[in-house]
């Protein structure tokens, strides 16, 4: 395979390799020019998983840890990104209390933080639904996510925040509360109304002109990695093919495809991103 002329990172991909095609999506991503992704973990029930404490979440942070490394095997950098998935609480309210749920989340990140401490992981991830729910069920689900970014505080990373989609003003003043950069907030399939930092899902139509205006963004898949889901939300080729149609459209050049998937990923999370 022909070396890459430029990194093309995806900032937001699954890999399952019980429930979807696992290396081969990696592989396709390499195939198509993707070079780097962040590996973020599934919800636990993924992974046949129901927890009642955190340390159960072990099992699903180790497991995206080895990926990562297979994923590196395979010729693609991963970063792992561990956490929480907000929709977790709504499953754990059905067996336990809504204080306990909170308490189990926030002591699983807690956890997973032990492991960007540690440097077996970069970031972390949380959030709060992006459905509806009632206001205890909210309100619990924002102390988590507060919980995430005095975590992020503690480990100096960043935090990648899947939730409802529009700006999330309030999380500005969250983030701020608790001491960490605006830019290492990483709102999950953004939408560009949002001051956190911006992971557009590769097909948005805003990427051309955030990148004419220079406004420091990156881009993801979204990738599932499900055979009941295939594609779910896009395919493992998409980042690096709506880059390349951006090049060739003329609205990317070289150097912003080096600034959206080199520079600014690496001022977001703090790693290396290189050929």
């Amino acid at each position: 395979m022909q070396k890459p002329r430029f990194p093309i990172t995806d900032d937001h991909i699954h890999i399952d390799p019980d429930r979807g095609i696992g290396m081969k999506a990696v592989r396709e991503f390499a195939r198509s020019g993707g070079t780097h992704i962040f590996l973020v973990t599934k919800p636990s029930w993924s992974y046949g998983i129901t927890p009642a404490i955190p340390e159960d979440f072990r099992v699903v942070f180790e497991k995206t840890i080895a990926l990562a490394a297979e994923c590196c095997r395979e010729g693609v950098v991963a970063f792992p990104v561990l956490g929480v998935h907000p929709a977790e609480i709504s499953r754990m309210i059905e067996r336990m209390s809504l204080s306990e749920a909170e308490s189990l989340m926030i002591g699983a990140l807690e956890l997973a933080a032990q492991y960007v401490m540690e440097g077996s992981a970069i970031a972390l991830k949380s959030g709060r639904p992006h459905y509806e729910v009632d206001s205890a069920v909210w309100e619990a689900s924002n102390r988590v996510l507060n919980a995430s970014l005095q975590f992020a505080a503690e480990c100096d990373c960043a935090v990648q925040l899947h939730a409802e989609s529009g700006p999330c003003d309030d999380v500005v003043e969250m983030a701020e509360r608790a001491g960490v950069p605006l830019k290492r907030v990483v709102k999950h399939f953004a939408t560009p109304d949002t001051k956190l930092h911006p992971s557009f899902i590769a097909n948005n139509d805003c990427i051309a002109d955030a990148a004419r205006d220079g406004r420091p963004f990156t881009m993801e898949s979204d990738y599932m990695d499900e055979r009941d889901r295939p594609g779910s939300v896009l395919g493992p080729r998409s980042v690096p093919r709506f880059t390349l149609r951006h090049l060739e459209a003329g609205s990317f050049t070289e150097e912003d495809i080096w600034r959206i998937h080199s520079l600014v990923p690496e001022e977001v999370y703090g790693v290396q991103i290189s050929l």
